[in-house]
């Protein structure tokens, strides 16, 4: 028990990480009803852009310095790709069957990754990410590393940003009004393909962060690391509620403290000593989001219509 603090703690970052990615998927699908499984690869993409932002800068350049610039690199690069994916790849099927954007996301996701390949030939094995140097700091019995730190300020400052936004600016309104009737809203003069522009540019963006933060906790970045964590970012918007925002937050937040504490814990039960471990980590994620969806099948909060965005 003296190392519950330490697991809670590793649970919240992990959630975390998987909430901002998360809010990509339900921002979507609130707006479009699209499940844009690319969105892993997106935040493939922004891990890259911050390390090429790395790569080009002068030799002795201090992370202090470098941080900023590329953050900025990986939001561009993230939110570039998003809009371009919504306008050549979605827009022309937004009449289609559902199949048709599905089958889609899943193209573009496999020419990103070989992409990336391409653009990168090291990327086939892990790239080092730059470290923030200091650290570890230690807080009573909990040890955070330097590179968390960056996702403890990074997150719930970027949900204080989306919640002002989507509630107090114009642009923000208009999303929820979209949201709701895109129909409607494009009658009252709501340019919904601008709006539904904005919620890809926004969704890639948060999933920039949190991929920075990925290459600052892990050290790495490859171009497979959006596959499987984009599932989990998925599953973490269905358990808070596909469609809505703060519900993604929480998805994964629930995600990642259970899936730390199963991998820590589960392997002390007599019985159960051989689904323990990291190596079940996975495993045990989905089993949340089926049990979850049993009882629960709205997800956690549900889908408000007035959050979605």
């Amino acid at each position: 028990m003296h190392e519950l603090p330490q697991q809670l703690v590793n649970g919240v970052l992990l959630g975390s990480m998987y909430g901002l990615v998360a809010i990509g998927y339900t921002m979507v699908y609130g707006i479009v009803q699209l499940i844009n499984f690319a969105h892993g690869e997106i935040f493939m993409t922004g891990g890259f852009g911050a390390l090429t932002v790395w790569l080009i800068l002068p030799t002795g350049t201090t992370m202090w310095l470098a941080l900023p610039l590329m953050l900025v690199g990986a939001v561009v690069v993230a939110t570039t790709i998003a809009i371009g994916a919504e306008r050549f790849a979605y827009r022309p099927l937004r009449g289609a069957p559902r199949l048709a954007p599905l089958i889609t996301a899943i193209g573009l996701s496999l020419a990103l990754q070989q992409a990336v390949w391409a653009w990168y030939p090291e990327a086939k094995s892990a790239r080092t990410f730059p470290q923030i140097p200091g650290g570890p700091f230690h807080i009573g019995s909990v040890t955070i590393q330097t590179g968390d730190i960056f996702l403890i300020a990074a997150a719930p400052l970027c949900m204080a940003i989306l919640a002002f936004f989507v509630m107090r600016t114009r642009t923000g309104r208009g999303m929820q009004a979209t949201a709701q009737d895109r129909d409607t809203a494009k009658l009252m003069g709501v340019n919904t393909d601008r709006i539904i522009v904005v919620a890809f540019a926004l969704g890639a963006a948060f999933a920039a962060v949190g991929a920075v933060a990925y290459g600052l906790k892990y050290g790495v970045v490859e171009y497979k690391m959006g596959f499987l964590l984009g599932l989990k970012a998925f599953t973490a918007a269905v358990l808070g509620g596909i469609g809505n925002i703060y519900g993604a937050m929480l998805g994964g937040l629930v995600l990642g403290i259970a899936e730390t504490m199963a991998t820590a814990y589960i392997a002390d039960i007599p019985g159960m000593q051989q689904l323990g471990g990291q190596s079940w980590a996975d495993v045990w994620a989905f089993v949340l989001l089926i049990v979850v969806l049993l009882v629960r099948p709205q997800g956690l909060l549900g889908e408000r219509v007035a959050d979605r965005a």
